[in-house]
């Protein structure tokens, strides 16, 4: 399922592109994502690093990730992204996003048999009688 979501973010971010001329990923930290020398900023290993494509520029979507050497400020950084860390590739040109959550990305987790997963709170219970009253 890992390598159908891959390709399905790949299409997504290829179509945005030929779309718009330009995509926006939503990359999470990761010690598998190379940004150059620079790296991450604090902020951004919290809330994850935005980084646009276009059309002009050379990089390669392979089946491991995106390589490309990208711009920030006024230096050059070879970067590698792993498909596995893209949470969201989107266009605001085309006001399009496609978003993954970090859970669905991991492994999947299966319950063991007699688990419960968690109750919900009382508070917010609504129970509704169907039952005719008569």
């Amino acid at each position: 399922m890992a390598q159908d979501l891959t390709d399905l973010k790949k299409h997504i971010f290829f179509e945005l592109l030929d779309l718009a001329g330009r995509v926006f990923v939503l990359v999470g930290h990761s010690d598998n994502v190379r940004i150059g020398e620079r790296g991450f900023l604090p902020e951004e290993k919290e809330k994850g690093l935005i980084l646009v494509f276009n059309r002009k520029m050379n990089f390669e979507w392979n089946a491991q990730g995106i390589s490309a050497t990208l711009g920030f400020g006024t230096k050059n950084e070879k970067c590698f992204i792993p498909s596995e860390s893209i949470v969201s590739v989107f266009s605001p040109d085309l006001n399009a996003q496609f978003s993954v959550s970090p859970a669905a990305q991991g492994p999947a987790q299966t319950k063991q048999a007699g688990e419960k997963g968690p109750s919900p709170s009382k508070e917010k219970v609504i129970k509704v009688d169907f039952g005719k009253k008569g």
